[in-house]
């Protein structure tokens, strides 16, 4: 469906403004930088650098020269393995 930008939010139809929340569910799969994975893990920006140095993470994490893209759902499951 094509919604167009400009339409005021009250006259959406729900299967637009469900449309739209299914949209930004899917963008916010991917956190990124040193950043992101501090909000994802709940931690500071110190924490989160020692825990993606331990190679827990390793498979949640995508990083390209100083470019990192982290799987939210991926460091959360890696997270509670590591737990166990």
């Amino acid at each position: 469906m094509n919604i167009n930008p400009k339409k005021p939010l009250l006259e959406l139809t729900v299967e637009e403004f469900l449309e739209l929340q299914e949209l930004n569910a899917l963008e916010k799969k991917y956190e990124y930088g040193l950043i992101g994975l501090a909000k994802v893990l709940g931690c500071s920006r110190s924490k989160a650098a020692k825990l993606k140095s331990t190679g827990i993470l390793d498979n949640a994490i995508i990083q390209n020269g100083h470019h990192i893209i982290i799987d939210k759902e991926k460091a959360m499951e890696l997270m509670a393995l590591h737990k166990k």
